[in-house]
């Protein structure tokens, strides 16, 4: 059974930092190999925010580019989401996902997180 957790969530003021971790089991899914977080805000539609395959390439939306920096760790299993110069519009809960592309759409991701609450005050 596929199981990602995540946490590092919470509160803080515009212009602050977060790092975000999600552990996935088993490490290895079967033709899911990419990692990636999404968000979604109350009434708003989930949306892809970075995406990194197993050997690290990347793909970031553009309200993201340049603040936000996925990463992950295939020993332990892990894959982080650093976020700086966090803004208002950043809050959302964020969502890890397991899927089988370098893409930012969630159809191409099956095995999903709980969710890690992000919020940003002004």
């Amino acid at each position: 059974q596929v199981q990602l957790v995540e946490s590092g969530g919470g509160s803080v003021q515009a212009g602050g930092d977060l790092r975000l971790s999600c552990v996935v089991s088993p490490g290895y899914i079967h033709g899911a190999t990419y990692r990636a977080w999404f968000r979604q805000a109350p009434g708003k539609e989930r949306e892809g925010v970075a995406v990194i395959g197993f050997g690290g390439s990347t793909l970031y939306a553009d309200s993201v580019k340049g603040r936000f920096t996925i990463s992950r760790d295939n020993y332990k299993n892990t894959v982080y989401l650093q976020m700086n110069n966090l803004q208002p519009e950043d809050t959302a809960m964020y969502y890890c996902a397991a899927g089988s592309a370098l893409s930012l759409t969630k159809s191409w991701f099956k095995d999903w997180g709980q969710g890690t609450q992000v919020t940003v005050s002004s």
